[in-house]
């Protein structure tokens, strides 16, 4: 993983510094909250309903135990024992006290992070797919493009203040795990018919209250033209973007509004410009071998296909076996898996981890994984490079942690945003919504029955629970003071990207549960076989089926 170099050094303990004088004047009273609210946003710094929440940086989702171990301190210390990994594949910590921020930051500092542009109108966290480097069906590593990108947009001069909040996400495989078609910027990496590495570049994508689906602007980029296409994108948007309505101000609207064909052809004009200003920013091939250096593969064993002891333990541990099957991914190297531990236990909150929790996977990362692991856009953290002969191990001791469900792309493998518990923007509850409905399915034959369904919860039109694109999505409404709950059904964040169609009318909260079983039921009955997906079976009727199943009264 990349490590700091002494510009990084510097860069981050000098921002400490800053933010240390803006909250004592702000304490102080010199600074009104006003004024003080762009400085502490642009250090990760929200205020609640309740308390302050910091959103710690964790670039493309990859962590060292040592900097997993720093996280657990500052949970136990300045927080309740706690943290909050999210869909952008960051951290928060939503009872931290303002006064200690400067504090904790020092500490981030200690073990090489930060919590710059995690929020405001700003370029945030880049994210990748947290299989990368390890998957079997990559085509290569994102990282180190996806660390060329952090570099170039940490405090990037013309990109600080931009109209809205601007999110890339990168993928190197075929299946999309990163969610690229629903970001600003989307890239795929791929080889051309020379085989020569680059980029499918996707622009325009988003969910909140105007979801899209990002289009497609170029099939092939040459990977040295990266930063000279994305900083084209961004002046584009960045000139004509719209600051007078920040619900119309995102690059989608853009997108949408000018024209697919025009927005292309602005671009490319930008492009050209820079490259007879002789700013072509090509990224020499030198830096990028420098930067792939940083995100070599660990020292791997050579080992047989198939271990004996994995296979031995699979046959005789039912439950090892299950969690297996949902749990562990096909690893590039031979005789390795990826493995998925879930922070979705039944009843749970998702995404949490205890202080406890997040020592024991760092101690695990360590014995197990080289050291490294990883945080995942659906909650969950990995652990990217495990022998199999390690596995029943590994699974012993998250399961006497409570992290060895086996639920990973299952029913009860929920998304869901921190809604009205936490967020001062939320409409609605988001967290006993999960909770209910993962004990509602928390049986697991029935899980594996149900087979692969992904349900996402967001408390607000914002959709930080990602329910646009969630198999089966719910939003959080506000109606006349009471909760109720909107369903969508069909979408998809991978690569047949789709965005949630809207079935009819809400659900209280004492209704929703049993709707989602409703339309869960509804799936099995008109399913062709146990292999068909739900959204296999989705797009094969459309919503029909379940409207007159969710809806009988209006139906008859």
């Amino acid at each position: 993983m990349y490590r700091y170099d002494e510009f990084d050094r510097r860069f981050v303990a000098d921002r400490v510094e800053q933010f240390r004088d803006q909250v004592q004047r702000r304490l102080s009273g010199e600074l009104s909250e006003e004024q003080f609210k762009p400085l502490r946003l642009m250090n990760g710094v929200y205020l609640q309903l309740h308390a302050y929440m910091l959103r710690i940086a964790i670039p493309y989702g990859v962590l060292s135990s040592r900097q997993l171990r720093k996280l657990a301190f500052i949970a136990r210390t300045y927080d309740r024992n706690f943290g909050h990994f999210t869909t952008r594949q960051n951290l928060q910590f939503n009872w931290i006290a303002l006064e200690q921020v400067p504090e904790i930051l020092q500490h981030l500092a200690e073990v090489e992070m930060h919590c710059i542009q995690t929020s405001g109108n700003c370029i945030r966290n880049v994210t990748a797919d947290h299989f990368a480097g390890a998957a079997a069906d990559e085509v290569d590593d994102p990282r180190p493009y996806a660390e060329i990108l952090r570099q170039w947009s940490s405090l990037h001069p013309e990109f600080s203040f931009l109209p809205r909040k601007f999110k890339l996400a990168v993928t190197g495989a075929a299946q999309d795990r990163a969610a690229i078609q629903v970001h600003d910027i989307g890239l795929a990496l791929t080889r051309n018919a020379l085989g020569e590495k680059g980029f499918t570049v996707y622009v325009g994508g988003g969910q909140g209250r105007t979801p899209f689906v990002a289009k497609k602007v170029r099939d092939f980029l040459p990977e040295a033209e990266l930063l000279a296409y994305c900083t084209a994108i961004l002046r584009v948007y960045n000139l004509h973007g719209r600051r007078d309505n920040k619900f119309k101000a995102r690059i989608k609207i853009l997108v949408h509004e000018t024209g697919l064909e025009e927005l292309k052809r602005q671009v490319e004009d930008e492009y050209a410009k820079l490259q007879a200003e002789n700013e072509t920013l090509a990224v020499p091939a030198a830096e990028i071998a420098r930067i792939a250096g940083y995100f070599a593969p660990p020292a791997f064993a050579a080992l047989p296909e198939r271990s004996e002891v994995f296979e031995r333990s699979r046959a005789a541990d039912a439950a090892f076996a299950a969690w297996v099957d949902r749990n562990v991914t096909a690893h590039k190297q031979q005789g390795y898996g990826v493995v998925t531990i879930s922070l979705k236990p039944i009843g749970g909150i998702p995404g949490d981890a205890t202080s406890e929790q997040m020592e024991l996977v760092a101690d695990l990362a360590e014995r197990y994984s080289f050291d490294e692991l990883r945080v995942s856009h659906e909650q969950n953290l990995v652990l990217p490079h495990v022998r199999q002969d390690d596995l029943p191990a590994l699974f012993a001791e998250l399961q006497r942690a409570g992290l060895g469900t086996a639920n990973a792309g299952l029913v009860t493998d929920i998304i869901a945003c921190p809604g009205l518990d936490y967020c001062a923007l939320a409409n609605a509850r988001s967290i006993p919504i999960a909770q209910r409905l993962s004990e509602r399915f928390g049986d697991a034959a029935r899980q594996r029955e149900i087979g692969e369904l992904k349900i996402k919860i967001s408390g607000c039109i914002n959709a930080c629970g990602h329910h646009h694109v969630g198999h089966i999505g719910i939003l959080g409404v506000d109606r006349k003071g009471e909760e109720f709950y909107q369903i969508t059904l069909g979408g998809s964040g991978d690569a047949t990207c789709s965005i949630g169609e809207i079935v009819g009318k809400g659900f209280s909260t004492d209704g929703i549960v049993d709707a989602v079983e409703t339309v869960v039921d509804t799936y099995l009955a008109i399913r062709n076989s146990p292999a068909e997906t739900f959204l296999e079976a989705f797009r094969r009727v459309g919503e029909a089926p379940f409207i007159r199943a969710l809806y009988p009264a209006e139906a008859a």
